[in-house]
């Protein structure tokens, strides 16, 4: 009689058979049903001549040549401010009155200078006449003479440190109004009336003021653009603020040294500013348009992003395929301008280069 343990046994058996029969079979449909190769196109680096527009990014400036900070001449008390950012003013409208003890210290040395001047004016006169006839000595006559002129070095100085501070020699009032020293807008205001301003070692400025018209606009130009952007180089300017206009100038200056963080150069072009239309730290864009005779192209789809890296397959051989670091600029949807890692008439995976590994096979 057979027993159960037999019966089991033949039974794993028979199921170990079953699934190694299945195997087989299975990997010889396979082997006689081979997997479809996959669809790859491929285009050549080709290389044209192409008219491009570099777009460089930019925002509007003051010249600094024409910007004054108005800065007061001594300590004191702000009586008024008499401007508000955005007014226009003229040269030699009052911006600010200043009440200053430092103003009437400085008036009181100067009425003294005057005082000692007139007096030892009148005895360098006197002493002189007596001299010419021989009533005082030379000595005497020369003291005189030193005296008088030391006073009037004294009232030199005492005069010009009142015109310094911007006060009059006529009037005996501790008030100066501080004055704008050019035709401009009054960008902003540093103090406000009744506010006790310091010295001018370190006070604020009581205001800022810019002639506008001519303005900059300053762009950040990337070093391997530099071959296209030199000084005198025709641009066409884009303001934000005026959609569907545009201006043409001149790139002014290019800077000599580049920005170690973001590795791009200021690049400056001066504009004239009729109205007042373009406005400081608004955004603008400076267009150079330039020709390349030679330049390598490839389909924008053969070009690959991972990471931080730009690369694309290229053909080696025949079904044989390498991944390539590349750079490349955009020209338009659909082509790009190969820069660097690719020649002339290689060709690249243009579709289905997901699907490839480097160095891979199809």
């Amino acid at each position: 009689m057979i027993s159960s343990m037999t019966v089991r046994r033949t039974f794993l058996a028979a199921c170990s058979l079953i699934v190694l029969v299945s195997f087989a079979c299975k990997k010889h449909e396979e082997a006689s049903n081979p997997a479809p190769p996959i669809a790859l196109k491929t285009a050549a680096v080709r290389v044209e001549a192409i008219d491009d527009v570099l777009e460089i990014p930019a925002r509007i400036v003051p010249d600094p040549g024409r910007v004054v900070r108005v800065f007061p001449p001594a300590g004191g008390r702000l009586i008024h401010v008499e401007v508000r950012p955005g007014d226009q003013v003229v040269r030699g409208r009052s911006v600010a009155i200043l009440e200053s003890s430092d103003i009437w210290q400085a008036r009181s040395d100067y009425n003294k200078a005057r005082a000692e001047d007139d007096r030892l004016s009148r005895t360098f006169k006197r002493t002189k006449l007596l001299f010419e006839h021989k009533v005082v000595s030379e000595r005497e006559f020369e003291d005189a003479q030193a005296n008088f002129a030391e006073a009037q070095a004294e009232l030199d100085r005492a005069s010009a440190r009142l015109r310094l501070l911007g006060a009059s020699t006529d009037n005996n009032s501790n008030q100066i109004s501080l004055t704008a020293p050019l035709a401009g807008t009054v960008l902003s205001i540093g103090a406000t009336t009744g506010e006790i301003s310091k010295s001018t070692d370190n006070s604020d400025a009581i205001c800022t003021i810019a002639d506008l018209s001519t303005i900059w606009i300053l762009g950040d130009v990337f070093e391997k653009d530099l071959v296209s952007v030199l000084p005198g180089s025709k641009v066409e300017i884009a303001v934000s603020a005026y959609p569907g206009e545009s201006w043409t100038g001149k790139v002014a200056q290019v800077s000599d040294f580049v920005d170690p963080t973001s590795r791009t150069l200021k690049l400056r072009v001066v504009m004239p500013n009729p109205g007042r239309k373009f406005k400081p730290d608004m955004f603008a864009s400076i267009r150079v348009r330039r020709h390349q005779p030679q330049a390598m192209l490839i389909p924008a789809s053969a070009v690959l992003h991972e990471g931080g890296d730009t690369s694309a397959m290229v053909q080696t051989a025949a079904g044989k395929y390498e991944r390539r670091l590349i750079q490349v600029r955009p020209l338009n949807a659909q082509d790009a301008v190969v820069l660097k890692g690719l020649n002339s008439g290689e060709q690249v995976v243009t579709e289905g280069a997901a699907m490839l590994r480097g160095g891979g096979e199809n």
